[in-house]
């Protein structure tokens, strides 16, 4: 048997739910059950076949109707005999689904078709046909069925195939559905739920997919410590495995500051910053934390006018913060001699004093300390690594903030020029390269994503190589141009309509998908879309636990990345 046999065979088959009796292109399709309406539910995958093409969709809806509205409100039951019933019934009562098109599939003729013969010539020196996204409609009266395990695939690929993970299975006939891996670092993704939908373990799962298929380099910041030590669950109390334990060679935990610990562990690697890694534009990506006024602005100018970059902020800490202008170590003596508002440089050395007191920004004096610790980070993740960056006892905001930002921006400069080296010299190609952003909402929001340097990920750092994905429960508050740029978007339950619409934002159908993401089961069902996925799809989520570290390790084909960082030094 032929390819070409082969496909149009295992295609065909299943049995019937209904038919098409109207619809379009711009509005949804309508088909007519032919079976009970509960054996299908929102959400649900159904393949419409229409002569030589099949078409694929989502259940967007249920209405119930009937041909003669008295025998809908009156039941029959009491008045006529259940044979009768049942006959009227069927005759005046039924149930359309309404289906959002997303993909059409050339299918050939049928075996014994007439035309399958010439069909197949002009085949003959093609790969198989590919999904397409949905141009026309099919006819009246096209046979719908629920998708077979085939057609999932055929969609969504097999688990093994290189480059699929299954990240879950349908909710109906638990089929596996599947994410390209490399097309989903391709572009920024988001992972959005509620608090307590599970957005923390379907994290875990897809990071766990990307380290173990080796797609890319993975960056966490982890700012509540789940990932990378094995903890505890806080809802059930049971354990939870951390990354760090799973891909013992693969996975590093950084500690921030030399003192440390995570999860009463001790970090593979820590992180510092030298005082001349502190920048102007991370104290004002901090305004709102420190409550800075308008003139902050100003009075950082005049400080790097008067000690330059690299020493602005050791000197502005070496001076003293009192109001005696005679004292030449005074912050008033050195605004009267640059001729600055005293009152103004008080407030910003005041304010800044929670930043000096972070004790991993340490000397320039250290500064090689520092210098090395972001060296080791960065030639881990070149090396096919991955860096989970534990905030430990460091739970504010504004560290979360101030290191996120200080260790994006530098990981940004090495990637860019990376490329610029590969394209312009014939060097190496850069390994992708993907951070892990939880609450991403404090750091991309409207008033600070033209700060940080995420939003330039987002916006420009796919062609060099790196891309965000951003963890929330308040997509609505991330700012709309960083959402836009967001390729795959995986979403949990959300109960507010303005975090669902800011999900749906950009693409096709959203008004119809809308009813069925404010649906969700408060855990494990999610709705897939975008970049990664060939259409939106309803899942039931795989279960972080035994169970699925069972089913993922141990793979082949990861020798290579540890016989790198081995000779690396890791």
């Amino acid at each position: 048997m032929s390819n070409m046999n082969k496909f149009s065979f295992e295609k065909s088959g299943g049995q019937p739910i209904g038919y098409v009796v109207g619809g379009g292109l711009k509005a949804n399709l309508f088909v007519r059950l032919t079976v009970p309406s509960d054996q299908v539910q929102e959400g649900g995958f159904v393949v419409l076949e229409s002569g030589n093409w099949l078409f694929y969709g989502l259940v967007t809806d249920l209405q119930l109707g009937a041909s003669e509205p008295r025998y809908a409100e009156k039941p029959a039951e009491n008045r006529l005999s259940p044979m009768v019933t049942r006959l009227l019934n069927e005759q005046t009562l039924y149930t359309n689904l309404e289906v959002l098109p997303a993909l059409m599939l050339e299918r050939g003729p049928e075996l014994d078709s007439p035309d399958y013969e010439a069909w197949t010539k002009a085949h003959q020196n093609e790969n198989l046909p590919r999904p397409l996204p949905i141009k026309t409609v099919p006819s009246h009266h096209s046979l719908a069925r629920l998708a077979s395990a085939g057609d999932v695939a055929e969609i969504f690929g097999e688990p093994g195939q290189k480059g699929f993970f299954e990240i879950g299975k349908t909710r109906e006939q638990d089929h596996p559905v599947c994410i390209n891996l490399d097309k989903f670092v391709q572009r920024s993704a988001g992972i959005f739920g509620a608090t307590g939908s599970g957005k923390s373990f379907l994290t875990r799962i897809i990071l766990a997919g990307l380290i173990e298929h080796n797609a890319a380099s993975v960056l966490v910041f982890d700012m509540h410590n789940e990932y990378g030590f094995d903890s505890t669950s806080s809802d059930t109390g049971q354990a939870v495995a951390g990354l760090r334990g799973k891909f013992t060679q693969r996975v590093r935990v950084v500690g921030l500051g030399r003192k440390s610990t995570i999860l009463n562990k001790t970090p593979d690697l820590f992180l510092e910053f030298s005082e001349s890694d502190i920048q102007p534009e991370d104290i004002e990506m901090l305004s709102r934390e420190l409550d800075l006024r308008d003139t902050s602005s100003t009075t950082l100018d005049t400080l790097i006018h008067s000690f330059g970059r690299e020493n602005w902020f050791s000197e502005f800490r070496k001076l003293k913060s009192d109001s005696n202008p005679d004292d030449e170590k005074s912050v008033a003596n050195w605004a009267a001699k640059v001729g600055a508002n005293p009152a103004a440089v008080e407030g910003l050395r005041r304010k800044l004093n929670r930043v000096y007191n972070c004790d991993y920004i340490i000397s320039n004096d250290d500064q090689n300390r520092s210098t090395s610790s972001l060296k080791n980070i960065v030639e881990a993740l070149k090396a096919g690594q991955h860096v989970i960056l534990s905030f430990g006892d460091y739970q504010k905001d504004l560290d979360y903030l101030l290191v996120s930002n200080l260790l994006t921006r530098k990981i940004r400069d090495e990637w860019q020029s990376m490329t610029d080296q590969h394209r312009g010299q014939g060097k190496p190609e850069p390994r992708p390269l993907v951070i892990a952003l939880e609450e991403a909402h404090k750091l991309l929001n409207r008033e600070m994503a033209s700060q940080t340097s995420f939003s330039t990920i987002a916006r420009e750092m796919r062609k060099y190589y790196v891309t965000l994905l951003i963890i929330d429960q308040r997509p609505s508050k991330i700012d709309d141009e960083v959402m836009s740029q967001l390729g795959t978007r995986v979403s949990g339950s959300l109960g507010d309509e303005n975090d669902i619409a800011s999900v749906l934002s950009g693409l096709s159908g959203r008004d119809t998908l809308r009813t069925m993401l404010s649906h969700l089961q408060p855990k494990e069902e999610v709705l897939l879309l975008g970049w990664g996925v060939p259409m939106p799809i309803l899942i039931r989520s795989r279960r972080y636990g035994p169970k699925f570290w069972e089913e993922l390790l141990p793979r082949s084909g990861s020798r290579s990345v540890d016989q790198n960082l081995k000779d690396l030094g890791f």
